[in-house]
């Protein structure tokens, strides 16, 4: 027991609080990098498509997870209404960080590739995706913080995860699950955060390398 709740409690809501925060996270970033590079190829739709999509992150969680069964045909309780909220919001935050990525690599750079033979689709792959995999790993990082939080509100209309022990903790007037949750969403932040940076470093081996003196 911790806080009054079982280890085998906080465990399953954790792993589920991982599953409704972390799916979105790759969906929306397989969504995000041909809308960021959109952005990046045609010059006149990118900023309407980054501002367009940035507008998503302004609607009210609470609200779209109560809407989105009207349009989706689903259940309330199901957790596809989460999963398609979250990923809307991850494709709001990392469509910006894909096309300020993209936009970061340098001219010559890309004029090299070309010269060497690339194609356009070839040389996204091979060099600037590759180059801007900081940026994106820092729009992405965000994302998964921000999932991380957004997800718990989800226990407000019966979704099982973390913030269930929010409404327990409540109705119950006992701190101890609150905090228990709270911990527990800190901690998967955390996790998660430092997964990313893990992945970003191995993908960035050259930025890591020693000069030699």
């Amino acid at each position: 027991m911790i806080g009054g709740v079982p280890w085998s409690t906080v465990i399953d809501l954790t792993l589920r609080h991982l599953y409704l925060a972390g799916v979105p996270l790759l969906i929306g970033l397989v969504v995000s990098l041909p809308l960021g590079w959109l952005a990046t190829r045609v010059r006149w739709l990118g900023p309407p498509l980054v501002a367009g999509t940035g507008l998503l992150y302004t609607i009210p969680s609470l609200a779209l997870f109560i809407l989105l069964p009207l349009v989706l045909g689903t259940k309330v309780l199901s957790d596809v209404n989460v999963l398609v909220a979250m990923t809307l919001y991850t494709v709001a935050l990392l469509t910006r960080s894909v096309a300020d990525g993209l936009g970061s690599v340098p001219g010559p750079v890309r004029q090299a590739a070309t010269a060497m033979g690339y194609g356009e689709l070839r040389r996204v792959g091979a060099v600037d995706l590759p180059l801007a995999v900081p940026v994106i790993a820092a729009g992405l990082r965000v994302a998964a913080v921000s999932n991380v939080s957004i997800v718990s509100i989800a226990a407000l209309i019966g979704v099982s995860q973390l913030g269930q022990l929010f409404t327990d903790g409540f109705n119950r007037n006992d701190m101890g699950p609150i905090l228990v949750g709270i911990g527990a969403c800190v901690v998967l932040a955390v996790l998660l955060d430092a997964a990313i940076a893990v992945v970003a470093h191995l993908l960035t081996p050259w930025l890591h390398r020693r000069v030699p003196a």
